[in-house]
């Protein structure tokens, strides 16, 4: 990640720092411990849940579908394993299926209007000005 894209230092530490730091280290370590358990979900369940929460000993999965949620069941022993292995005293896997998407689709590219006849005069000669040369007239089709 280049510097640029990074929030400056300060604004991260206000950003921890009061009353909204805890709800904020909570997602950051959920999201932490997602990535860590992921690898343990089966790959044709992996693009189709996601790790909600962490309730007491319940691990909260989210799944896009009913089926995905009997498959994760399936699952919930290597999980709790996994959960386990990284330090969760976790007992039980719950499932929860939701009919939203878990991750929000890209928005659509927007296609470039046409550009007018008014415009593209506009432009000709802001770029020509800029050049230090005169426009040159557009010719007509068919002349």
């Amino acid at each position: 990640m280049s510097s640029s894209s990074r929030p400056p230092r300060e604004a991260l530490e206000a950003l921890f720092a009061g009353a909204n730091a805890d709800p904020l280290r909570r997602a950051l370590w959920l999201d932490a411990l997602e990535q860590r358990l992921r690898p343990h979900l089966p790959p044709a369940i992996a693009a189709h849940a996601r790790l909600a929460n962490v309730d007491g000993g319940r691990l909260v999965f989210l799944v896009d579908s009913p089926v995905w949620r009997a498959r994760l069941r399936l699952a919930s022993p290597e999980l709790l394993d996994a959960a386990r292995s990284v330090g969760l005293d976790c007992d039980a896997v719950v499932v929860k299926a939701t009919t939203k998407p878990l991750q929000a689709d890209p928005p659509a590219p927007r296609m470039p209007r046409p550009m007018s006849a008014a415009t593209r005069q506009a432009l000709d000669a802001a770029l020509a000005s800029l050049e230090g040369a005169a426009p040159e007239p557009k010719k007509k089709k068919g002349t």
